[in-house]
């Protein structure tokens, strides 16, 4: 029987923390347009290949549109980021969407990041430091992976970071696959709009140096700016967007460099390195999460294959990032990699805002920790490390370290 045939369960079921299930290379040989049945039962078609995928992310016809009435349902209980009502409030595609990433965009510049840098390494440091005063072996995540981008991100948008356990339950029920119930999404997020509601109401009244005070003082539509919910799910997505996945990159990209000693003694001996190791990590990352689901509106053919109108494709990033196609040695983690480029922030209209952010902060997380803990290295075998599961997101669930 084919790989087609079998409609594999996805996400591809894999046991190993840092490695990809065996199914990528034969997909990407034989069934690159596979058909897949998601958590909620629904059938989708899944790619893998590196030019499928970057061709249909860049396609307008392959639209966010996940709460269409014949879109595949992602997860049984309904609800998480890619169907929740508050995803369709953002425009789609079209002027409309470049105007919000315009609006938006602007506080996500490589010029301004820049400019977080130093702030970003105290707050690493500080994180570091506490880490190292309770003793080793230590959780890298805990310590230091989940709340460095809660801070930045919360700093961001004028919220404070001592809510940073809520906005972490929020946000899984966001990217809930298989986690929580539909009872349990629904009261999550009813609590994430109320909360992310007073907020706003707070900052007109007392604006701030942040995103949301901007988008405030631009005005409604008709001055150019944006609703007043659109403004309210702008800071919801970003407040989710802006911190589980790098918190979870974070204790990725480490795990890796730390799973193979020779890779972190050549950061060690040449930190000039941190900026294409980090590309380089984010290529080679096995465990991204869901990959990027689209709504067909329009037959398209994909690779030779003909899709239908109303077909849910599933993107997978982290295969097409494998592909021997695309990259030499695309199962070698070369920390030299350059140019690298791969798909882990998406492609083409709707490319990760955030990308700039995510960037400085590993690299930030790389310089401090490169110089701070220098003997730093994995407390458990590689094999120990268990997946983050049940959400659409990829992660470990703790990363231990000595050092």
């Amino acid at each position: 029987m084919s790989l087609d045939e079998q409609a594999l369960t996805y996400p591809i079921p894999n046991d190993a923390a840092l490695e990809p299930p065996a199914e990528w290379a034969e997909l990407r040989g034989k069934c690159p347009v596979a058909h897949v049945t998601l958590p909620s039962g629904d059938q989708a078609t899944l790619l893998t290949r590196y030019d499928d995928v970057k061709q249909v992310l860049a396609d307008p016809r392959f639209t966010r549109q996940l709460t269409a009435p014949d879109a595949a349902r992602l997860s049984a209980d309904g609800g998480g980021v890619f169907s929740s009502d508050m995803a369709t409030v953002i425009p789609d595609g079209g002027e409309e969407h470049q105007h919000w990433r315009r609006l938006v965009g602007k506080w996500f510049t490589a010029k301004r990041m820049n400019a977080l840098r130093p702030q970003m390494a105290q707050i690493a440091e500080e994180l570091i430091d506490d880490m190292v005063k309770r003793g080793a072996p230590g959780d890298l995540k805990a310590s230091l992976g989940f709340p460095l981008p809660v801070y930045v991100i919360c700093d961001m948008l004028g919220v404070p970071a001592a809510d940073r356990d809520r906005f972490s339950y929020w946000s899984d029920t966001f990217l809930n696959l298989t986690r929580y119930s539909k009872d349990e999404i629904d009261a999550a997020q009813a609590e994430f709009f109320q909360y992310m509601s007073g907020h706003v109401a707070a900052k007109r009244e007392q604006p701030g140096d942040d995103i949301l005070s901007e988008l405030i003082a631009a005005g409604g539509p008709e001055d150019g700016g944006l609703t007043d919910i659109q403004i309210l799910a702008t800071g919801m997505g970003l407040l989710v967007a802006g911190h589980e996945t790098t918190a979870n990159m974070i204790g990725k990209m480490v795990s890796m460099l730390l799973a193979d000693r020779t890779r972190w003694e050549a950061l060690l001996a040449d930190p000039k390195l941190i900026r294409t190791t980090v590309e380089e990590s984010l290529r080679f990352d096995a465990n991204s999460g869901f990959g990027l689901p689209r709504y067909l509106r329009d037959e398209t053919e994909v690779s030779g294959t003909v899709l239908p109108r109303g077909t849910t494709v599933i993107c997978s990033m982290a295969a097409a990032n494998r592909d021997e196609s695309a990259f030499e040695a695309a199962d070698h983690m070369d920390l030299t990699r350059s140019p690298n480029p791969h798909l882990a922030f998406g492609s083409g209209a709707h490319s990760c805002l955030g990308q700039a952010l995510a960037r400085t902060e590993l690299q930030v997380v790389l310089e401090v920790l490169l110089r701070k803990l220098p003997a730093l290295d994995l407390a458990v075998p590689v094999e120990d490390l268990e997946r983050v599961e049940g959400l659409a997101v990829g992660g470990l669930r703790t990363v231990p370290v000595r050092w």
